[in-house]
């Protein structure tokens, strides 16, 4: 697919809307709404050595408008102009958690929704954590815990935990990341 013309319908703070003019790869031509968005880091930390039989980890449980109520989620947000994904990894941790981490590990990046956005977000793993003070913004409204690994599983289980990109990167530290640290 290529695209042939675009026109932007709406920009907003977080988010633009665009009609692209499209050819399909079968060399037929139609429209598309895309939202386009900067992209987002997402970091799960680990209190303990991700190794241990049982880590602490440390999740957010936030108010999302758009989910009528509060939502487990890793630390995330979007990426400001110009800054590269581990830096907002390393921003939004510090924003919403208070933690710094001495060492970070890029585990994959995801397309959450292709089917009508281009954000892309990129999924870290943080270690060697300190704890400073939180500085969120005005519309975050979020509560921190920490949990055992053991526990968080159980909550993927009873699907207690719903959030796309905290599934992501808490399955994939499972199957993939906890062996490997940073």
């Amino acid at each position: 697919m290529s695209l042939v013309a675009a026109h932007r319908i709406y920009t907003g703070r977080v988010l633009n809307l665009d009609l692209d003019q499209v050819r399909f790869p079968d060399g037929s031509a139609g429209e598309m709404e895309m939202v386009r968005h900067p992209g987002a880091s997402a970091i799960l930390p680990f209190l303990d050595d991700p190794r241990s039989t049982d880590p602490r980890v440390v999740l957010i449980r936030q108010y999302r408008h758009a989910a009528d109520g509060y939502v487990w989620e890793v630390p995330a947000g979007r990426r400001d102009p110009g800054e590269t994904p581990e830096a907002c990894a390393i921003r939004e941790l510090r924003e919403e958690t208070g933690f710094q981490a001495r060492r970070i590990l890029l585990l994959t990046s995801i397309l959450p929704t292709p089917g009508f956005t281009d954000e892309r977000i990129h999924l870290f793993l943080a270690t060697g954590l300190s704890l400073g003070r939180p500085a969120r913004e005005a519309d975050e409204f979020m509560e921190i815990h920490e949990l055992r690994w053991s526990v968080v599983g159980r909550m993927i289980r009873r699907g207690e935990i719903q959030d796309g990109k905290t599934l992501c990167t808490l399955m994939f530290v499972q199957n993939f990341g906890r062996g490997e640290t940073p």
